[in-house]
């Protein structure tokens, strides 16, 4: 946060929102689920299905080990729907601005006349209504919008307790509205959506959704798996979920294809049903980004699923077990546990402090004679780590990445050369290549390493790729800042997509709002995630209007609707009651773990102003308070406090199950 101070009603505002907004203030790149794996469905539940679902037949079929063929499957059409190739496709270039249709017109001077006072009068609407939508996606003034923020807050207290009244309509028929994904904008979004209102359906290959800023903790031991996790029918339990991929958006029909493992007793197949939608939310999130570097995708371990960590567990002790074994020399044992994290972002910062941890705490009990080996080298290709931080925080992450080793055990600190340094920064170098073994830098340098970690960017998916080319022009003019994401307006809805169709989250990018292109964080998407289902709740008309100017109008208030208060502050600085406000993204601030129980911590007060900084055991403090805050429900916070706990006492459990 700056370094002004907060007023004692700034300060209960901010606590208020920290405390129970559904937004995570991490500065970890969070993302929402892509189309990694796909589950089992159980053949009774094709049968239960109704006239909306449809099966299309089997398109392969597995008979050996059912757990075995799954995987296989699972990771089959993970795979086909993850490829994205030649990423300069989908840079596309600003198209051509289309311009007016062509018209005849009479060749009397009078009737010339009368067009030029008429298109004169046109072009002054025209600007009129410009002028007017510019003044509402403008960014709202900060202390109004804290006053909105608190004034939302106080509306869900009240509504939960004694339910919205402010609607006096109530839908005949429910629309029946599609989300994909179940990552933070769609967590957010299942949380906030009335179901009363609306029929939704849920199509993901996860169940669940996943604290993402813990993965690094749960790729080492500190915190289970499942603690981090919640079931996405627990998150929304009248909201219908179906365990699939989706392949392919057919935004004429308005139906979806998906695909889905099948097991039948030791037989599995890969199977297609359809799902035809009203509305459809696309929260589907990016994948890792390679940037066409050789060998990064075989050879390399990601970290944005709960897989991925599970892997990268069972690689450290592999790397560890290895070692051990006799008849190896120092040489090999030391490229057996060096351990090669590329990318010195947020990810990359917190599993290398993570990793660090494992070592310091755990490894004198489990690997006294091995830790002299044990390198933990950090790659980047920039000057500096953690970018999305202030230059002095920067400085001290580097500070804690680079400290002693702190081994508590004074024996095991004897077995320890003189001067030994656990963690290599490596920055200003970029990878050339992956290989099995090596990792090759430009600089010339090479790497001999045990395990890699990839932690260096995000990229679109084919899905989301697929969308970008069907919505058309709209979509393909402005790809040079979208870069692959899907483009919507300030209120979430997909250009092109005659607002059938709206995206949010990592895969997509609002290029003129209140806040223009967004980072690719859950704190976005998770905000927008509860934006959107509080827009859909109040019953706007989300369904674009054009004006007779050719302007596409913002989603209109039902008539009989009574705003709220946080509407009614909005309305002032919007100066319309008329359409719904634009999505505004108020930065709760960022966080990152350094290790050794020291954390860093960046909260926002305001625009442009010097933000409160806090390091070591104060930022660890706050790091631990919010993530525990954050969690989806009581059951994930009471987890996560007793893994906490259980670590602090037992160590890490370095089982290979």
């Amino acid at each position: 946060m700056r370094s002004q101070s907060l007023s004692p009603v700034a300060c209960v505002g901010l606590f208020l929102i920290l405390g129970t907004s559904t937004t995570i203030p991490s500065s970890t790149a969070f993302v929402t689920p892509s189309a990694v794996s796909s589950s089992v469905f159980q053949r009774g539940f094709e049968n239960a299905w109704d006239t909306k679902f449809s099966m299309d037949g089997s398109t392969r079929q597995m008979t050996s080990s059912s757990t075995e063929s799954e995987k296989e499957l699972r990771r089959e059409i993970a795979d086909r729907n993850s490829k994205v190739e030649n990423e300069e496709q989908y840079a596309i270039l600003d198209g051509a601005g289309m311009g007016p249709i062509a018209q005849e017109t009479p060749k009397s001077s009078d009737t010339d006349k009368i067009k030029a006072k008429e298109e004169l009068f046109a072009t002054e609407e025209s600007e009129a209504l410009q002028k007017k939508l510019d003044r509402l996606i403008k960014q709202r003034p900060y202390p109004l919008f804290l006053m909105e923020k608190a004034a939302e807050i106080v509306e869900d207290v009240v509504g939960d307790i004694f339910g919205d009244d402010t609607s006096t309509i109530k839908p005949t028929k429910r629309e029946k509205v599609v989300v994909l994904g179940t990552g933070w904008g769609a967590a957010a979004f299942l949380k906030g959506i009335d179901t009363n209102m609306y029929d939704v359906t849920v199509i993901s290959p996860r169940n669940y959704f996943v604290f993402t800023p813990m993965l690094a903790g749960a790729s080492v031991g500190t915190v289970d798996f499942r603690s981090i996790t919640e079931p996405v029918r627990e998150i929304n339990r009248k909201a219908t979920y179906l365990e699939g991929t989706a392949t392919e958006v057919d935004t004429v029909a308005k139906r979806l294809t998906c695909e889905s493992v099948i097991c039948d007793g030791n037989s599995c197949d890969i199977q297609e049903f359809s799902v035809e939608y009203d509305r459809l939310i696309v929260t589907i999130g990016a994948q890792t980004n390679t940037f066409g570097i050789p060998g990064v995708r075989e050879y390399c371990n990601f970290l944005k699923q709960i897989e991925d960590a599970r892997r990268i567990r069972t690689a450290i002790v592999n790397c560890f077990e290895r070692a051990t074994l006799p008849g190896m020399s120092d040489e090999e044992r030391e490229r057996n546990l060096t351990f090669a994290i590329i990318g010195a972002g947020p990810t990359g910062i917190e599993f290398a402090a993570e990793l660090r941890d494992f070592v310091e705490q755990d490894g004198p009990k489990y690997y006294p004679n091995l830790l002299k080996h044990v390198r933990i080298k950090v790659i980047e290709a920039s000057s500096t780590v953690l970018a999305p931080f202030d230059k002095s925080l920067q400085e001290e992450a580097i500070a804690r990445m680079k400290r002693s080793v702190q081994v508590k055990d004074p024996d095991v600190l004897r077995l320890l050369p003189e001067r030994f340094e656990l963690v290599e920064l490596l920055l200003e170098s970029s990878v050339k290549e992956v290989t099995a073994k090596t990792i090759f830098l430009n600089n010339g340098l090479t790497i001999d390493y045990g395990l890699s970690v990839w932690a260096a960017g995000n990229g679109p998916l084919p899905l989301t790729l697929q969308l970008v080319e069907k919505l058309g022009e709209e979509q393909a003019s402005e790809q040079n800042v979208a870069r692959g994401r899907i483009v919507t307006d300030a209120w979430m809805r997909a250009k092109g997509s005659n607002g059938s169709i709206m995206a949010l989250g990592d895969c997509s990018c609002t290029t003129k709002g209140p806040d223009g292109p967004l980072p690719a964080t859950g704190q976005v998407a998770a905000q927008q995630g509860e934006f959107l289902a509080k827009l859909m709740n109040k019953g706007y008309d989300l369904s674009p209007t054009i004006s007779k100017e050719g302007i596409m109008l913002p989603p209109v208030r039902q008539p009989d609707r009574v705003s709220s208060l946080s509407d009614n502050i909005a309305n002032l600085v919007t100066g319309s009651d008329e359409y719904a406000k634009p999505f505004q993204f108020l930065n709760l601030g960022i966080l990152a773990y350094t290790g050794g129980g020291s954390a860093l911590a960046q909260v926002a007060t305001a625009p442009n102003a010097e933000p409160i900084k806090g390091k070591g055991k104060i930022g660890n403090a706050l790091w631990k308070s919010v993530y525990i805050s954050k969690q989806v429900s009581w059951r994930n916070r009471f987890m996560v406090i007793n893994d906490w706990l259980r670590r602090q006492i037992f160590g890490r459990d370095i089982t290979r199950l």
